[in-house]
């Protein structure tokens, strides 16, 4: 299949071109500003499918919405119809499509457009009036609030909230582009709304992305403060959350490169280092210890916290008793053949360093550590 993306430089095309090449869709017409227009021609001939996601959404000269936008989609469509290509034409609109302003015109005139060439054509076209798009690549400071947030949180820089209980309804780029993926092949999620009372076959009503989010401005901006903060706190935000778990990797993808990494404090002494990674509110805590050779870690019994150790370098024995008994249990373990080993309640235990280099072993606890109730008593094994 031959797919022709106009726009392939924005922040919807660039994610879109790589999600196709990921699909091993391999022929692929990238149309942008900066390209030659003549092979516009040739694209529209050639083609089988049209993501038509060109156009302008922020201008200082009002008119320059119209020229632009619609005048691309006019080009567009007389290409296509010259050159008796009849494929599939998928839009990107936008909810303010049905407001009065500039750009909102400009966008009902090109959905307008589109929707009667597919009619007088018996073309196929799908619009989609997308609302505040959010995921890596998006331009910060332009068009959208997510991105322009977490890039100035993630810069230092400050952020205007106008009002923290504004509603905004979202879409992630990568659900976003799985539905444009699902349209490809004939899957498109249809609405059960149309153009206008003139033209409601199915070919024109609205397609949409099934999934979308309603979210108060203060929130996402809560969020984000709270996503920089954690790697301070070492929290990791809740992943069960759809929505958080997108904005957080958005956010991630706003760090400046040079501050990828962040320092974690470090427990030393001559037994060798201990550092906690992640705490989490309801999932526990992941930490790693490394045992100089011949050192012997551990020694104490829980009545409630649990653990897991993953030995992942290094060759040492796990010892394990009840306090009231005589019996020693010992695993013996290698970063040769990593395995958990479970450490219940109620065991004193010991890590030993029996190999010749460190032993470092990934340590997750049931829950956090706290000063103030360790749960944790002394007693060799």
């Amino acid at each position: 299949m031959k797919i022709l993306v106009t726009g392939s430089k924005g922040f919807i095309g660039k994610n879109l071109i790589m999600e196709l090449r990921n699909q091993k869709y391999e022929t692929l017409f990238e149309y942008d500003k900066d390209t030659d227009e003549s092979l516009l021609d040739e694209y529209t001939r050639e083609c089988d499918f049209v993501f038509h996601l060109a156009g302008v959404n922020r201008s200082d000269d009002e008119s320059e919405f119209m020229k632009v936008n619609y005048g691309i989609t006019a080009k567009l469509l007389e290409l296509l119809k010259r050159n008796n290509n009849r494929c599939p034409i998928v839009f990107t609109s936008s909810i303010q499509a049905d407001l009065d302003n500039p750009y909102g015109k400009s966008k009902k005139a090109c959905e307008e457009l589109i929707f009667k060439y597919g009619e007088e054509n018996n073309v196929k076209t799908l619009v989609y009036r997308l609302q505040n798009v959010f995921g890596k690549w998006c331009k910060p400071n332009y068009n959208s609030v997510v991105a322009t947030f977490c890039h100035n949180i993630a810069a230092g820089l400050p952020i205007i909230i106008s009002d923290p209980q504004k509603v905004l309804n979202l879409v992630y780029i990568d659900d976003v582009v799985s539905e444009f993926l699902r349209a490809l092949k004939g899957e498109e999620q249809r609405k059960d709304t149309f153009c206008c009372e003139e033209c409601h076959n199915k070919n024109t009503f609205y397609c949409e992305v099934p999934i979308s989010y309603n979210v108060k401005l203060g929130e996402i901006a809560d969020l984000i403060y709270s996503f920089k903060q954690s790697r301070e706190t070492l929290a990791i935000p809740d992943m069960s959350n759809e929505f958080v778990k997108k904005l957080y990797s958005t956010y991630l993808s706003y760090l400046p490169t040079e501050q990828l990494n962040y320092p974690l404090k470090i427990n030393a002494d001559s037994r060798g280092i201990f550092v906690e990674i992640i705490r989490t509110v309801d999932r526990g805590q992941i930490s790693v210890n490394i045992s100089g050779k011949g050192v012997t870690k551990g020694n104490h019994w829980h009545n409630t916290k649990t653990e897991k150790f993953i030995v992942v370098s290094g060759r040492g024995i796990i010892s394990l008793r009840r306090p009231d008994g005589k019996e020693i249990i010992k695993y013996y373990v290698s970063g040769d053949k990593p395995e958990v080993v479970d450490i219940p309640p109620g065991y004193t235990h010991s890590i030993q360093n029996v190999g010749d280099t460190d032993l470092v072993t990934i340590i997750w606890s049931n829950e956090c550590f706290d000063p103030s109730k360790p749960d944790t008593y002394y007693l060799e094994v």
